[in-house]
């Protein structure tokens, strides 16, 4: 696990070393507090008229994720294949690390990232709680917050998993766009049209796990899992093109 931290944290640190970063987290943070402005404004006009209700934080979580599906690919698209096209890949290679490590520690290191932006998000909550009678749905909150944590690592494990297999970075993100596109709106599409196989496209379709659930309050297992396997997937993924390249 040494070896894992240590990659992490490098990584972890190149992203507070990197204008675009800086950029993305600014955007993120940006749209989110436009966000909570509009929210914060429409509880209090709905307090002052007496029929406000508890106020939840699904708005905040909910935007954040949408956001993700587009930041997450440029974060991700040079964590493996940028160590191939520098020729780093070779030293990491002969070094003492093992595949697995080096996947899971670059995996870490984007997921701290993204949690850190997260964190700084909680500030929305505990004004709202400080501000709005009745106070927030507590439950909500805590299972909004715990479906972007899930969703943000199954992303950075699909990402990861991605830029291990391409040697450029411009392919990465691409294709790490497009596979996000598809499993957030797209595979979920033939459900109701499908004949048969409809509850498999709906299982797999991404959102449905988090905005149909996890994001109103509603903590099942089989969204948890759901997220758990495709985080282990990309890293399974990421893992195995490292091996393959290492027998080249």
């Amino acid at each position: 696990m040494k070896n894992v931290w240590t990659i992490a944290r490098r990584e972890y640190d190149h992203y507070f070393n990197s204008s675009a970063a800086y950029v993305i987290a600014f955007m993120i943070l940006l749209v989110e507090g436009i966000i909570f402005t509009v929210v914060l404004q429409n509880y209090i006009a709905n307090a002052f008229q007496s029929f406000g209700s508890a106020p939840d934080v699904s708005p905040i979580t909910g935007n954040f994720v949408f956001l993700m599906v587009f930041s997450i690919p440029a974060l991700t698209m040079r964590l493996v294949s940028d160590e191939t096209r520098t020729g780093t890949m070779e030293l990491l290679l002969t070094a003492p690390v093992r595949d697995w490590e080096l996947i899971v520690g670059k995996w870490l290191g984007g997921y701290l990232f993204i949690l850190t932006v997260l964190g700084i998000t909680l500030v929305y909550p505990i004004i709202l709680n400080g501000l709005i009678t009745p106070g927030l749905d507590q439950r909500q909150m805590i299972s909004a917050y715990l479906g972007v944590v899930l969703v943000a690592a199954a992303f950075l494990g699909l990402g990861v998993g991605i830029s291990a297999v391409f040697t450029n970075q411009m392919a990465a993100f691409f294709f790490t766009m497009g596979t996000f596109i598809f499993l957030w709106w797209l595979i979920g599409f033939p459900a109701d049209f499908a004949p048969v196989g409809g509850d498999v496209f709906r299982y797999l379709d991404m959102k449905s796990h988090f905005y149909d659930s996890l994001n109103i309050g509603v903590i099942n297992l089989s969204d948890i899992i759901y997220y758990l396997s495709l985080t282990a997937l990309g890293l399974f993924i990421g893992t195995t093109a490292v091996e393959m390249r290492r027998w080249r």
